[in-house]
């Protein structure tokens, strides 16, 4: 009974000390709040939770975390708000801040879209008789196979062109210049070639076999037939492609179809040639949208000299699109970007900083656009603001970030760990195994008094904690973040204290 006397006893000492504490050191910091108490003339603009200042509301509420909600007015300092942290010059250069301006600027928003080389269909030539026959003689072997103009292709027997050259020579005998020309337009309306009329009537002798020549240089292409093959006119014997300049198709979203127009640069690279690229421009943007995939087909030209851009080749294919659009924007480093929510860590001068929430717009390797949440001018960090988001997210207007000292890493240390304060549970959430607590102010981790949630250790028997009950509770930060209650001494009761072997 004597060591439970001394024991309470001691608690007491602590709990007063505690309070002297807080009374001389922490609520001078929050002025702000308690002249608003006393004054009452003005009303709160907000109402923000004192662990993430982002969480507002238009009213008195619980956090998150389950503590109260803090009202801000507008008188507050804003330098002062919950989330400020102040941080001394030495440390400022140790950590290496940087910090860039919030500018208006127009962005150049690229497309990434995934393309494929084809042959332009300008120069793309298919070969079809104009008369049935018999391939007698193929002089190119396969798809492939590179040919310039006027090298021979095939040789073909066709009765027709045979009746014709005769009914050529026939007209030629005869003197008759009306029948003249109408067989020789009859001949190159059958796509006989002019050196074969040539050599007709030089010689008077009729070709069983005409020889057709290539009509580009160009690769052969749908080499559909082969010596022996019967064709007649319909028949698709071959193409012949140049690939001096190639067209480049690629499919962008239906979203992104207004970005896109005739005439904007565009850079295509390969895979299998890394760190070479190819510069060209939009030639032609389809009106229709592919109803399967929701795309819109874009066409770029490019120049292809040494033959490395190959038909049905993928591509990676960059379009950058104009905006004339002012926007706030950003460096792309300055962001902080969780999946849940974006922030930046405002820098409000004399090394006041805050973490800030910010809607964000477009995104380019030249910034970051920023629908809301800063204003033109604003100075953003861009280095080190990750342990500045850190530090601000956490902290209250209290919190502070000092010149490093000797002793800070056991001031940090203590920090973790457990520490006990007098408390009084306003509910109890038994099947949780949580308590709703009116707690002092914790001097150990510069925590104002207020009313929280606590989750209750599995090994204290939580039957005897009841709403108002008076206690000494031994709580600690668990690695996830909310607090627990890992050891109990009720108020009067002369029972040994309820705690684990923490």
């Amino acid at each position: 009974m004597k060591t439970s006397h001394s024991f309470v006893v001691g608690l007491g000492f602590g709990a007063l000390c505690t309070l002297i504490i807080y009374f001389l050191f922490v609520r001078p910091q929050m002025g702000g709040e308690h002249s608003h108490d006393q004054g009452g003339a003005d009303e709160p603009l907000y109402w923000v939770a004192p662990m993430d200042p982002n969480f507002r509301r238009d009213g008195p509420g619980l956090s998150p975390m389950g503590m109260d909600l803090v009202p801000v007015y507008a008188s507050d300092n804003d330098s002062d708000s919950p989330g400020t942290i102040y941080i001394d010059p030495n440390v400022i250069n140790n950590l290496g801040v940087k910090t860039a301006p919030a500018q208006t600027m127009s962005l150049q928003v690229p497309i990434n879209t995934v393309a494929y080389v084809q042959y332009s269909e300008d120069t793309l030539v298919h070969i079809h008789p104009r008369v049935e026959g018999w391939v007698d003689t193929l002089y190119v072997k396969a798809s492939g196979d590179y040919v310039k103009q006027g090298e021979p292709l095939y040789s073909l027997y066709s009765p027709e062109l045979v009746n014709a050259q005769e009914e050529y020579l026939l007209a030629i005998g005869r003197g008759n210049r009306n029948l003249i020309s109408a067989s020789t337009s009859r001949l190159k309306a059958l796509q006989m070639p002019q050196s074969a009329i040539d050599a007709l009537d030089k010689t008077k002798q009729v070709q069983q076999t005409i020889q057709f020549n290539a009509p580009q240089t160009g690769f052969v292409e749908n080499l559909n037939i082969r010596e022996g093959f019967f064709v007649k006119p319909g028949t698709t014997m071959m193409s012949i492609g140049a690939l001096d300049e190639v067209w480049v198709e690629a499919q962008v979203f239906e979203r992104q179809a207004p970005l896109v127009k005739s005439g904007l640069p565009v850079r295509l690279q390969l895979d299998y040639l890394p760190g070479q690229s190819w510069q060209g421009e939009v030639e032609y943007v389809y009106p229709s949208v592919n109803e399967d995939n929701r795309t819109v087909s874009v066409r770029a030209r490019f120049d292809n000299p040494d033959y490395l851009l190959k038909p049905n080749m993928f591509a990676n294919l960059t379009i950058y699109s104009e905006d004339d659009t002012s926007r706030l924007v950003v460096p792309n480093e300055a962001v902080i970007r969780t999946g849940r929510q974006n922030r930046v860590v405002l820098d409000k001068g004399e090394g006041k900083f805050k973490s800030i929430e910010v809607e964000l717009g477009l995104i380019t390797p030249q910034g970051i656009e920023i629908l809301s949440g800063l204003e033109q001018g604003d100075s953003v960090v861009t280095s080190a603001q990750f342990l500045l988001d850190s530090e601000s997210s956490i902290s209250s207007d209290f919190k502070r970030m000092e010149v490093a000292e000797a002793g800070a890493d056991a001031d940090d240390e203590q920090d973790n760990e457990p520490v006990w304060v007098a408390a009084e549970i306003v509910e109890l959430m038994a099947q949780e195994r949580m308590v709703r607590m009116q707690h002092e102010a914790i001097a150990e981790w510069e925590m104002m008094a207020m009313t929280m949630n606590f989750s209750v250790a599995d090994d204290i028997d939580i039957e005897q904690l009841q709403a108002g009950t008076e206690l000494h509770a031994q709580i600690v930060k668990t690695p996830s973040g909310p607090y627990q209650i890992i050891g109990v001494h009720i108020m009067g009761s002369d029972a040994h204290d309820m705690h684990g072997d923490h």
